[in-house]
């Protein structure tokens, strides 16, 4: 029985340690946040990709250069963060709570499941 407590708070200490964590929602649940002005929208997509279709008001920060562009956004602000598919958006979610920013929003799926107005 020792090891058993033993081994749940090894674990429970590992995936506690970093304090550091985001939330996900779907793209309706993004949506639903965006209209109701909660959030501001962040798409770590290349340049490219952004200038081929990205949500209104999406601000570009690439998941290649977001931990030099951490000083530009607002750690009190609640940030949707948006890729393509959500892998990268997932790291970037991960990358922004790790510096200390608490309301990060991941959207699962990304633009490729984003089915309402978008802007170039």
């Amino acid at each position: 029985m020792k090891k058993i407590a033993a081994a749940f708070l090894f674990i429970l200490f590992i995936t506690g340690c970093s304090g550091a964590s985001y939330t996900d929602v779907s793209v309706d649940e993004a949506k639903e946040m965006i209209d109701n002005g909660e959030v501001e929208v962040i798409d770590v997509r290349t340049p490219e990709e952004f200038s081929a279709g990205h949500i209104p008001g999406a601000k570009l920060v690439p998941l290649q250069v977001i931990d030099s562009m951490v000083s530009e956004l607002d750690k009190n602000k609640k940030y949707i963060v948006v890729c393509r598919s959500g892998n990268r958006s997932t790291q970037a979610s991960g990358i922004l709570a790790e510096k200390g920013f608490s309301n990060i929003y991941n959207m699962t799926g990304g633009m490729n499941e984003w089915k309402y107005d978008v802007e170039q």
